[in-house]
């Protein structure tokens, strides 16, 4: 049995050091003194330094942020509408309409990508006959973000109205209380754990994206994950490395929250259960 134990143990670690390698290597040489990927000459900061007088990647993280924040919310409020409406659905309906929220969850971003571009390609095209000017840019990157952020929503939002019991909400009504104010002080703090955390997942997955976002922003506007991409296509300057720490750590944090967030409403529970 210890044998097995310690097997199982090496197995696990070279799996995480096959994973993270690479990335611990990265984040090291952001830190390097020369621009050699081979050699070590020192410990310097002047890459992020150099990083935050970019222009272009300054510019690239402002859009980014604030297509992240404006689809997380949006999302965030569209997901948990969709989720508490899929939750009263009954039988086949309510199985049929999950499965099409999961489609985007399973489908390869690329043709995600691909297929939003010609949408909205397909309703310039339309508009432009009504005089509309609708072009690939900041507005369909933004549709593009919500989109593919709303199912991640509904599937953090449906456990916690599983979870829920159906007859406070009728207890607060026949107390005095109207069906919104039953909602926003009864319903809405039971799911806002499912909530905030769909809310962390979809932000996760906005900052990160790339492949939806360079079929959708058009030429006029860029993400972060797009200007690493132009960049890395001339040369694979320290900038990068320094780059790519930063987005790491952002999305690490982010998932720590989410997991940590998860894991005491799980000890709360059990210990509510006992």
């Amino acid at each position: 049995m210890k044998k097995n134990g310690l097997v199982s143990r090496l197995f696990m670690l070279l799996v995480f050091l096959f994973l993270y390698a690479p990335i611990l290597v990265l984040v090291v040489f952001s830190f390097n003194a020369s621009k050699s990927k081979a050699v070590w000459a020192g410990f310097t900061l002047d890459w992020y330094v150099e990083l935050f007088q970019n222009r272009t990647v300054l510019e690239a993280l402002q859009t980014t942020l604030l297509v992240s924040v404006l689809a997380t919310l949006i999302a965030t409020v569209a997901g948990t509408a969709a989720a508490i409406g899929f939750f009263n659905l009954r039988g086949r309906t309510r199985s049929v309409c999950l499965a099409v929220n999961n489609i985007p969850l399973t489908n390869a971003d690329i043709i995600t990508g691909v297929s939003m571009m010609l949408l909205f390609v397909f309703t310039g095209q339309v508009l432009a006959q009504w005089g509309i000017d609708f072009r690939l840019g900041f507005p369909t990157l933004l549709i593009a973000h919500i989109t593919f952020d709303i199912p991640y929503v509904i599937l953090s939002v449906m456990p916690k109205l599983r979870q829920l019991d159906p007859n406070l909400a009728e207890a607060a009504q026949d107390l005095g209380a109207t069906s919104f104010y039953a909602f926003r002080r009864v319903v809405l703090p039971e799911l806002m754990p499912g909530i905030v955390s769909g809310m962390l997942i979809a932000f996760t997955m906005s900052i990160d994206d790339f492949l939806i976002s360079y079929f959708t922003a058009g030429s006029q506007t860029s993400t972060l994950s797009m200007v690493v991409y132009s960049m890395v296509r001339r040369r694979v300057s320290p900038e990068i490395n320094a780059l790519s720490t930063l987005l790491f750590v952002v999305v690490v944090t982010l998932l720590v929250i989410v997991n940590v967030r998860q894991t005491r409403q799980d000890k709360r529970r059990m210990v509510h259960g006992n």
